[in-house]
């Protein structure tokens, strides 16, 4: 548990094997917990990697709410996180999916960390083009790598600007469920995301 402005919030550990290159610590979204696949599948994925998965449970959910804060008191409870987590003297990677990556996106320069993982960045409402947050994803001032469903009703792959280009999930929506008419089966699909957050990872300068 870490003590947070906005609340105590809880990090669920997944340690590398082997040596570590670094502390990947994602965010949920503002519907759901680490229970997401795609987060479940990170943390599954990425130890063999070198990479230690902190999936952290924002003060909100801690306490039992079932709706998110305004995005400043969602900043206040990330950031005590962030910064615990870069004490560890590993290189420290922030991100999350869809709030969780909009959080990430915000405080990563403040935090400490080395670069931005965005999975299912909403970009914009669903069917409000004009609200977009774009603006959020190119201020990072990091590395940033955004995975998207190529249907997420929050933001195709094809809206995003070319330097924030995401690498495309077939068929997949928001939270990176295919239809089960979808010929890529499901975990296929969060193979390829694991993948391409592995490979991103490997070609960072963490060491």
């Amino acid at each position: 548990m870490v003590d947070t402005p906005a609340g105590p919030a809880r990090i669920s550990r997944y340690p590398a094997r082997g040596r570590a290159r670094a502390v990947l610590g994602l965010g949920h979204g503002a519907g759901g917990g680490i229970e997401a696949p795609d987060l479940v599948a990170l943390a599954a994925a990425l130890p063999a990697h070198g990479i230690t998965v902190a999936l952290v449970e924002q003060p909100w959910r801690v306490a039992g709410k079932k709706l998110a804060p305004a995005p400043k008191t969602l900043d206040a409870g990330w950031l005590p996180v962030a910064e615990r987590l870069a004490a560890e003297g590993l290189p420290l990677v922030v991100g999350g999916r869809s709030a969780g990556a909009r959080g990430a996106c915000r405080t990563g320069a403040a935090s400490g960390a080395v670069a931005v993982l965005a999975l299912a960045f909403p970009l914009h409402p669903p069917g409000r083009p004009e609200r977009s947050r774009v603006a959020e994803l190119l201020g990072t001032g990091l590395p940033t790598l955004v995975v998207q469903g190529e249907r997420d009703s929050f933001g195709t792959p094809a809206e995003f600007p070319a330097e924030r280009r995401p690498v495309p999930i077939p068929y997949a929506n928001h939270g990176f469920a295919l239809p089960k008419s979808a010929p890529l089966g499901q975990p296929a699909a969060l193979e390829l995301l694991c993948a391409a957050v592995a490979d991103w990872l490997a070609g960072l300068p963490l060491d």
